[in-house]
């Protein structure tokens, strides 16, 4: 994958003060590197007394190969360990324990959750423009798929309220993403005694929260197929995606689409902020995430260039999609409720 040239090349051509932390995961490179690293342990313990002598010796060993192939054949980035602003790309996520909990049974997905005062902000969102009213409530379901949709900001801070700030951290540690924080709820003004923004991240954080999902390792592989439904609803497709030709409809999502070009993803923006993390579903299945951040006192060109570069990356991880033989493995589909 040429990802790491064509993102330094589009940093570069921004010509402008801007970072672009840019991190991509071939999820089906993975997948065959450990494959082949089990096949290997199951070689060496077959192989007679010499094999059970050194059975547990060659896991370990296979184990740490699978995880450099992983890092080396299988992951690119760029500045993707940089920690940055990233918008409601970190809805992600506060998603991921929703799914999470109704994998569980720790919480119904048709529950009622009233709409708070201190829930409703503005910006992005339908939920504080609908009629029926934050009175009646909404479900557990209904929030989801508002903040994965339009990432509805009300909605978010109702579920936000929901599982609770210490639920996301405590997540996002237990999958080793211990640079992606959700630090506050959404607010409209921010001011002092309030965290400064509301979440940060590292671009490969966010790719490994993708690719846990489309590997069905998000805790559960009904969790992580819910939370790939959900970002499957995005609306936005203006960043990665905006000039790679795509099917946003197909219903064989997870599948691959046959000659074509699947997206799921979750995007995120804010003042000097725009992020775009989720999944290209070609041949192969690529989890992304790219950020860009800059200094807004430079102007709107910088904003500009700063989405031309993001749409750049995305046809370098559509070519990376759209490489090599069909994937084999599919998601199993949540059994609904």
């Amino acid at each position: 994958m040429i990802l790491a040239q064509v993102a330094a090349a589009a940093r570069s051509a921004a010509a402008l003060p801007l970072t672009l932390a840019v991190a991509a995961v071939d999820v089906d490179a993975e997948a065959e590197a450990e494959a082949e690293a089990v096949a290997a342990v199951a070689a060496v313990d077959a192989d007679g007394d010499a094999g059970v002598g050194t059975g547990a010796g060659a896991g370990g060993g296979a184990s740490g190969t699978a995880a450099r192939a992983g890092v080396g054949g299988s992951a690119v980035g760029v500045d993707d360990t940089v920690v940055l602003p990233v918008a409601s790309a970190s809805k992600l996520l506060l998603l991921a324990e929703v799914a999470r909990r109704l994998d569980a049974g720790e919480l119904r997905a048709d529950a009622v959750v009233p709409i708070e005062d201190e829930d409703v902000a503005g910006g992005t969102g339908l939920l504080r423009r609908l009629s029926r009213g934050g009175a009646c409530g909404w479900t557990v379901e209904d929030l989801a798929w508002l903040t994965a949709s339009v990432s509805d900001n009300t909605a978010t801070n109702a579920l936000l309220r929901t599982v609770g700030l210490p639920a996301t951290e405590r997540l996002a540690r237990e999958l080793g993403l211990d640079r992606l924080t959700l630090h506050d709820r959404v607010r409209d003004v921010r001011g002092p005694g309030v965290p400064p923004v509301f979440a940060t991240g590292t671009a490969r954080d966010l790719a490994r929260l993708v690719a846990l999902a489309v590997r069905g390792d998000l805790v559960t592989p009904g969790a992580s197929a819910r939370l790939l439904g959900w970002m499957r609803s995005n609306t936005d497709h203006g960043l990665v995606p905006a000039l790679v030709q795509h099917d946003p409809y197909a219903e064989c999502f997870p599948d691959s689409l046959p000659g074509g070009l699947l997206v799921a993803n979750k995007t995120g923006t804010d003042t000097g902020v725009r992020a775009d993390a989720g999944v290209l579903i070609g041949t192969r299945r690529v989890a992304y995430a790219v950020i860009a951040h800059w200094d807004v006192a430079l102007g709107p060109s910088t904003e500009r260039a700063a989405v031309h570069a993001i749409r750049e990356v995305g046809r370098a991880l559509a070519a990376g999609a759209l490489r090599g033989e069909p994937a084999t493995c599919a998601l199993l589909r949540p059994s609904g409720g």
